[in-house]
């Protein structure tokens, strides 16, 4: 099998949590760990992993730059991230996946034949913080400041495949991420049962 060409990843992790109380979402335990150390943890053999968000506890190598204004949203975190990316691939990922896994990202490395690729959801839906893309077409895709503000419509114009990975019988899937209490109580009650 040919060697993957090296890759770099975006983690959005500047959401306010207004659901979750405010609290740094990415920074929340899950399974013993924070869910943005899991996120990060799948990508670590990214050529440069880089962090959207605020101050927050990240290792030592992972760039960390803050999006304007602060809580901006997800195109504004990418025109913050994107200068950082060196490479010609890159992992586009929310910050609170605490089931993603450097398989799936090999699976999306592999599939990408186009602007991008990205992972459907058990209801169809796509799930464009969970994705590999070529760093130019995103580069040429985001909008001028002021532009729209839906990362879903800046993604419409480009060549975009779909992976809809195979999640196992009682394995959770990839996509799960933590927007509410509830959201957060299921996903940890998951990793306990795995644990156990």
């Amino acid at each position: 099998m040919d060697e993957l060409p090296p890759y770099a990843a975006l983690v959005l992790a500047g959401g306010r949590a207004v659901r979750l109380g405010g609290e740094a979402k990415p920074q929340l335990e899950v399974g013993g760990r924070t869910m943005l150390a899991a996120v990060l943890g799948a990508v670590a053999d990214a050529e440069r992993r880089v962090v959207v968000g605020p101050p927050q506890p990240v290792p030592e190598d992972v760039v960390v730059v803050r999006e304007q204004p602060p809580g901006g949203g997800p195109v504004a975190a990418l025109r913050a991230g994107l200068p950082a990316v060196g490479s010609d691939v890159v992992a586009l990922l929310a910050g609170d996946l605490p089931f993603l896994s450097a398989a799936l990202l090999g699976q999306l490395r592999t599939a990408l034949a186009g602007d991008g690729v990205l992972v459907v959801d058990d209801g169809g839906r796509d799930q464009f913080l969970l994705g590999v893309w070529r760093t130019a077409a995103l580069r040429a895709a985001l909008p001028a400041p002021g532009g729209p503000t839906s990362l879903r419509q800046v993604l419409a114009p480009l060549a975009v495949d779909r992976l809809r990975p195979t999640v196992l019988p009682g394995a959770p899937p990839p996509w799960l991420d933590c927007d509410t209490p509830a959201d957060l109580e299921r996903a940890r009650a998951v990793a306990a049962d795995l644990d156990g």
